[in-house]
């Protein structure tokens, strides 16, 4: 995950800098405290993620973000906390407040990485996702999946082998599958097409597994 950091405050950076020497999956590729050779380096330089202050000479950190065409990860860092809802209104992925703790910056580095990971099973056909289980990222092929289960913010995979708990709501796992290959059949159920055996008015069998299914689902089932 590639990233740059900007600040008016040289010190601050300088903790951005030693903060993220420490995660193994970012690359802070350059410090600015100028904004506006922050912006020029932009258009050469995509980037993945900014970690950006919000009172900066000049411009501010939200003027900085709403300038951009295209938009990379926001995680702005301040000493002031009283921009914390404009700045989500943003879309910032997090809100880091002066001074903060490597575990504190870590977490918005994981919330970052997250996201990143979510939108390119969405931008890009594959016939897999991955998976946060724990402290982990583990593979799922597509045509493993009979059903999947969720519970609040956490999903249950029922593979052909084994069950897997991953931490995500429903409307996260629905814009990560191919709708060819899924489709939901109950307000808490997803299941894979080909894997249907039978479907009968209140219910569908896969592999020998039995799932609700919800009436207003059934038209799509062609019950």
């Amino acid at each position: 995950m590639k990233a740059i950091a900007i600040d008016d405050e040289p010190m601050a950076l300088e903790v951005v800098r030693s903060h993220a020497a420490k995660v193994p999956f970012l690359e802070l590729e350059a410090c600015f405290t100028d904004a506006f050779k922050a912006l020029e380096y932009l258009q050469n330089e995509p980037v993945d993620l900014l970690f950006l202050d919000i009172k900066m000479p000049d411009i501010t950190g939200l003027e900085f973000v709403t300038s951009l065409q295209k938009k990379p990860l926001v995680i702005f860092t301040t000493a002031y906390s009283e921009h914390a809802v404009i700045s989500f209104e943003l879309d910032a992925i997090d809100y880091l407040l002066k001074p903060f703790s490597l575990a504190r910056f870590v977490k918005a580095c994981n919330k970052a990485q997250e996201l990143l990971l979510l939108r390119s099973h969405t931008a890009t056909p594959k016939d897999y996702l991955f998976l946060k289980i724990g402290y982990e990222q583990v593979k799922v092929h597509y045509n493993e999946i009979l059903y999947m289960e969720a519970a609040g913010n956490y999903i249950t995979f029922v593979l052909e082998s084994k069950r897997l708990l991953s931490r995500m709501t429903i409307a996260e796992l629905t814009e990560m599958l191919p709708a060819d290959k899924f489709t939901r059949v109950h307000r808490s159920y997803i299941v894979a097409k080909d894997k249907i055996d039978k479907i009968e008015r209140h219910q569908v069998c896969l592999q020998g597994n039995y799932v609700p299914v919800g009436a207003s689902y059934l038209q799509q089932l062609q019950v």
